[in-house]
């Protein structure tokens, strides 16, 4: 692996102004969405999809996720017009029902970013890692926190043939090396986490192999996010997803992951 730059001079490990213990923070999923691949229109209107993102903080979540766009495997990119519409008034109810939480926004385009950020949001979910143009000079401008994430391929393809000679090690260059671009062009250290991407141009091998290697990424020395609700590689081991959810989010807290993102917070993860 590539080292250069790996450890940053941090006086602790925070994100967007939280601060990290020992214990995860659980970012809840809102996904505003007809598509997504759990829940998708589930919590389409507005007025649903601010509910359910309070129950969410009700119940332990410590940041709330809110997207407007599906990124499931073979999905399609929308309009700005349309994600805007699906998202800034979630965001804005939410924030005026509790003006505390962090809220973040799961998109890639700088333009849906912007808006959200208006409405309340502090942090930027971006599984294209603010490759949109404009997207670091509003995060220079504004101060937001953001995720950035691994993938291979887009969306659309990326579950077509995915290939590594080395997934932990390949997975981890990339996350180091673009947290260090956006640090170099002028965003602050507390305002980076890292995401390896499960499910984003990876096998289920590749998937498992990631879970078992997960305190590997905790030398890039940010914050460390994994998003492993639900999705395909876990019914391949267990029952069904919500029982893989489970098991293996009791792994990824045992492995000291800061931040688990889940489409549900269970009471018996707040309990461990």
């Amino acid at each position: 692996m590539n080292t250069d730059k790996s450890v940053l001079k941090l006086k602790r490990l925070s994100f967007g102004g939280i601060e990290f213990s020992e214990f995860p923070i659980f970012m809840g999923i809102v996904n505003v969405t007809p598509d997504s691949f759990s829940d998708g229109g589930k919590y389409f209107e507005s007025s649903a999809a601010i509910r359910h993102g309070l129950e969410l903080a009700e119940s332990g979540a410590g940041i709330i996720d809110v997207g407007g766009e599906s990124t499931r495997p073979n999905s399609e990119p929308i309009a700005v017009e349309e994600e805007l519409r699906r998202v800034v008034e979630v965001i804005a109810g939410i924030r005026k029902a509790d003006n505390k939480i962090p809220i973040s926004v799961d998109t890639n385009k700088t333009a849906v970013a912007k808006e959200a950020i208006n409405a309340g949001a502090n942090i930027i979910n971006d599984v294209f890692s603010a490759e949109d143009n404009g997207m670091i000079q509003l995060l220079r401008e504004t101060g937001s926190a953001i995720c950035i994430m691994h993938r291979q391929g887009n969306p659309t393809t990326m579950q077509d043939n995915p290939v590594y000679d080395d997934v932990v090690s390949e997975v981890w260059d990339y996350l180091s090396c673009r947290r260090n671009e956006l640090f170099d062009a002028g965003i602050d250290s507390d305002c980076i986490a890292v995401d390896p991407g499960l499910g984003f141009g990876k096998t289920s091998e590749h998937n498992w192999q990631l879970v078992e290697n997960m305190e590997r990424f905790l030398s890039i020395n940010s914050p460390l996010l994994v998003g492993h609700s639900r999705k395909r590689f876990l019914a391949a081991k267990f029952n069904n997803r919500e029982e893989g959810t489970k098991i293996v989010t009791k792994i990824l807290i045992k492995k000291g992951v800061n931040i688990i993102r889940v489409h549900e917070i269970h009471k018996e993860y707040i309990t461990l």
